[in-house]
């Protein structure tokens, strides 16, 4: 994911100076970049090796009240990490490929373009399924111009599905549902896991079924996330890569295709009776569903980004699952 900043990753003395003078001359943070890459890979790391149900060893480990340093037992998550390290292991090397791969794919398009852009800063959550938030990168958007922005956004997403879909595939098919399923929670696939599921002829599949989380292997759910992640991203709103994509093609109309897609999240949620996406909506609430102005809006970006753009618009179909999760 790639984010115009108001508050660029260099000293303010530089932001009126040319592109090409700023970008030479800005520093990049590297020590909280570094941090939270490590962070992340400790947590998925940990939710793998939990076999994807965090919950349960943390509540343990701090007890009924984790402000009590005294009684807090990490035991039990030493035990369960050295009994499956081969599964944390494997799930934290596959999604965070995909997640670095697809913040890559922002970060060299910035240096191509001489666009100042900090580092990938990835976010870590160890108290959720799959462990992480993704990871974003801030650039000074406005040093950039209309076909610029369109690169620096679909960058991303495609470099991250260079990894997400082999290795979804793979996952899916390792799947064997005839297994009993146990676990309160079932991930549910989006439209390109599911035909994989069909193509692989996975052991008692049938179209909408749900992944639970004895049956989870980790190619899986690290094709899952980057899926999600994507297909998230790719979203018609804002500052997300597919809200750069379509202000890029459709110029100002795109803040009102923003405004719909957020109407239809929010109906889609109230109908469902669901509250996975709450968090998402409300922070692009908050940040702001409209695009800012690109440095030169006027640009051509040319056929043959206009069709790449056009198309890139299904990727939200094909790879996010509306209802995510299924808890019981």
């Amino acid at each position: 994911m790639s984010a115009n900043s108001d508050n660029p990753p260099y000293p303010p003395e530089l932001q009126t100076a040319s592109p090409s003078v700023t970008y030479n001359r800005h520093r990049r943070k590297t020590v909280l970049p570094l941090l939270l890459f490590l962070a992340t890979c400790l947590s998925t790391f940990f939710v793998g090796a939990s076999k994807w149900s965090p919950i349960a060893p943390l509540a343990t480990a701090f007890g009924s009240n984790p402000f009590d340093v005294g009684k807090w037992d990490f035991f039990d998550i030493r035990i369960l990490m050295l009994a499956n390290w081969d599964t944390g292991l494997a799930y934290m090397f596959f999604v965070i490929l995909i997640i670095w791969l697809h913040e890559m794919g922002h970060f060299v398009a910035t240096l191509i373009y001489r666009v100042p852009a900090s580092y990938p800063f990835f976010l870590p959550l160890p108290i959720n399924p799959i462990g992480t938030m993704g990871a974003v990168i801030a650039m000074h958007g406005h040093s950039a111009d209309r076909k610029q922005i369109f690169d620096i956004g679909l960058a991303g997403p495609i470099a991250g599905l260079v990894a997400a879909i082999p290795i979804a595939w793979f996952g899916v098919a390792q799947l064997d549902l005839t297994t009993q399923p146990f676990g309160g929670i079932g991930f549910r696939l989006p439209l390109l896991m599911d035909w994989f599921a069909q193509w692989a002829e996975v052991p008692g599949y049938e179209t909408g079924d749900v992944v639970w989380l004895s049956q989870l292997n980790p190619m899986f759910v690290a094709g899952w996330v980057g899926m999600l992640i994507t297909g998230l991203n790719m979203m018609p709103i804002g500052q997300l890569d597919g809200g750069h994509v379509t202000y890029t093609l459709f110029g100002k109309a795109a803040h009102w295709i923003a405004k719909a897609t957020m109407l239809f999240a929010i109906a889609f949620m109230v109908y469902y009776q669901t509250l996975m996406m709450i968090l998402m909506v409300v922070l692009l609430l908050l940040i702001g569903t409209e695009h800012p102005p690109t440095r030169d809006d006027n640009v051509p970006i040319g056929r043959f980004r206009w069709t790449i753009g056009l198309a890139s618009l299904a990727i939200p179909v094909f790879c996010f699952p509306p209802r995510i999760f299924v808890i019981q």
